[in-house]
């Protein structure tokens, strides 16, 4: 499965909403599995779109094919869009779904690993983060994807808010250390996204 993550900055919030429900067109698109996406919580305008793919070849037909008719209507009502691809490597808890309606909020951790740590990484979030958010009460399902140049991405939906920031307050200090993160990252970057349920497709 491929992932698709798309960030970027609103600059006419009612025109971008207001298209954004012309991605339904995606359901009819050959590969398509899901989409669906939101606000940021703690950067005003900037926009979070999560979209599934059975795999790179499907993705790449759409975007010969169609992607440019359906993208028209939000032409000009954001800037610096930001796209990454990842593939899946696997699930956060089991059995993800791209689905979005059971959830109040996603939240992306966007990962550079060193090089020469990218094993160990990947061994800590199967056998340290992964058990951890499979424990807490809220957290729906999630997605590990890994892109070329040793970045990756851990996407988590949580039935709502409060129950993430519990997650985030009792465990991650203590995760962190446990899974040497300082030793394996060069870079983390990440955001909670309160989702529409209007962007879903």
């Amino acid at each position: 499965m491929l992932v698709k993550w798309i960030r970027c900055t609103v600059v006419d919030r009612r025109g971008f909403e207001r298209a954004q429900r012309k991605w339904a067109g995606l359901l009819g698109e050959p590969g398509f599995r899901g989409q669906g996406g939101g606000w940021s919580r703690s950067r005003p305008g900037v926009a979070h779109l999560f979209g599934f793919w059975e795999s790179r070849a499907f993705y790449d037909s759409f975007m010969a094919r169609s992607h440019d008719r359906l993208a028209a209507a939000q032409s000009g009502t954001f800037t610096g869009a930001r796209v990454r691809l990842f593939e899946h490597r696997f699930d956060l808890k089991v059995g993800f779904r791209p689905t979005f309606a059971d959830a109040d909020v996603v939240r992306v951790a966007h990962v550079q690993v060193r090089p020469d740590r990218v094993d160990h990484f990947i061994l800590m979030q199967e056998k340290v983060w992964n058990p951890a958010m499979a424990g807490s009460p809220g957290m729906l399902r999630g997605a590990f994807g890994e892109a070329p140049g040793s970045e990756f991405l851990a996407l988590s939906m949580w039935a709502s808010a409060a129950e993430h920031g519990k997650y985030r307050v009792e465990r991650v200090e203590r995760l962190a250390l446990r899974a040497q993160l300082e030793t394996d990252v060069a870079a983390i970057a990440g955001d909670v996204v309160d989702l529409e349920p209007s962007w879903t497709v």
